[in-house]
C-alpha cells in the first residue's frame, strides 16, 4: 500500500539547510495499523506531510497505492488527498457551526457525488462511530471525542486507501482517547490500513507496529507485541 524509499528532506531558508529527513525507507502492507513515534523535532511530522501528499521529498519516491505520488502535479494531488487518503486531524478540523453530517458529507461534493449517496454514506459512517442519535447536531455542541468521530467519519467516506491520523488522541480526555482508539483497532479488524502519528507510548500501544524515528531517521521498526497484551486487558476490563 505504501513504499517508502530512500526519502530526504531538506527545508533551505537563505543559506541555511535544515535536514528534516535523511534517507527513510520503509513499506506498508494493506490492512496494517502503524504507529509512526518520535518527539518534536524528530522528523515525523514532516514525514506525515509527505505521507498525506501534503509535501513532496527532496529526493526518494513515495509511491501510495501504485502511483508515484512525487511525480504528481498539484491537481493530481489534491485528488489524490481526496480519494486515497483519509486525514485525522488533531484540532479536528471541523466546521464549527455545521451540523455532522455536513461535515461528514464534506469530501463527497467536492468530489461531485450524487447529494442522495451523500447522505446515505454520510449517515452510515456516523452510526458506524457511534454518533447516529447525532446526525443534525452542530460541531460546538459535541464533545471533543465525538467531534474525532465525526473526523473519523469523514476521513471513512471516500473509501480512502489509508487512513492517515496526526496526533488524533492530542485535543481530548484519556477516556475519550480510549474510545476513539478502539474504534480505530475496529476498523483495522475490518480492513483498513491506518498510519497514525504520535509522540504518545499508551496511543501507540495500540497499533501493530510501531516505527520509532529519531533526527530525521528510522532508528526502530519492530512489530508491537505489547497490542496483544493491550487488547487482552481491554477484554478483560470489559
Amino acid at each position: 500500500m505504501i513504499n517508502a524509499s530512500h526519502l530526504t528532506k531538506i527545508y533551505k531558508t537563505d543559506a541555511i539547510e535544515t535536514t528534516a529527513l535523511s534517507d527513510v525507507s520503509f513499506h506498508v502492507d494493506k490492512g496494517e495499523f502503524v504507529a509512526i513515534m518520535g518527539p518534536s523535532g524528530s522528523g515525523k511530522s514532516t514525514l506525515m506531510h509527505i505521507l498525506g501528499a501534503l509535501d513532496i521529498p527532496t529526493s526518494g519516491s513515495y509511491i501510495l497505492d501504485g502511483q508515484d505520488v512525487g511525480k504528481l502535479k498539484d491537481d493530481d494531488l489534491a485528488d489524490i488527498r481526496n480519494r486515497k487518503i483519509g486525514f485525522v486531524f488533531q484540532a479536528f478540523n471541523l466546521l464549527p457551526r455545521t451540523t455532522a453530517i455536513r461535515n461528514v458529507m464534506l469530501p463527497m461534493i467536492y468530489a461531485g457525488v450524487a447529494a442522495e449517496k451523500r447522505e446515505e454514506t454520510a449517515k452510515a459512517m456516523l452510526t458506524r462511530v457511534g454518533l447516529g442519535n447525532r446526525l443534525y447536531h452542530t460541531s460546538n455542541q459535541l464533545s471533543g471525542g465525538q467531534q474525532q468521530r465525526v473526523a473519523i467519519a469523514r476521513a471513512l467516506v471516500m473509501n480512502p486507501a489509508i487512513l492517515l491520523a496526526d496526533e488524533p488522541t492530542g485535543n481530548i480526555a484519556s477516556a475519550q482517547a480510549e474510545e476513539v482508539m478502539a474504534i480505530f483497532r475496529r476498523l483495522n479488524d475490518d480492513g483498513h490500513t491506518i498510519v497514525m502519528i504520535t509522540h504518545e507510548p499508551d496511543i501507540a500501544i495500540h497499533s501493530k507496529r510501531i516505527i520509532t524515528v529519531k533526527d530525521g531517521k528510522i532508528i526502530a521498526d519492530k512489530k508491537n507485541r505489547q497490542n496483544r497484551v493491550k487488547l487482552q486487558e481491554i477484554k478483560e476490563d470489559g
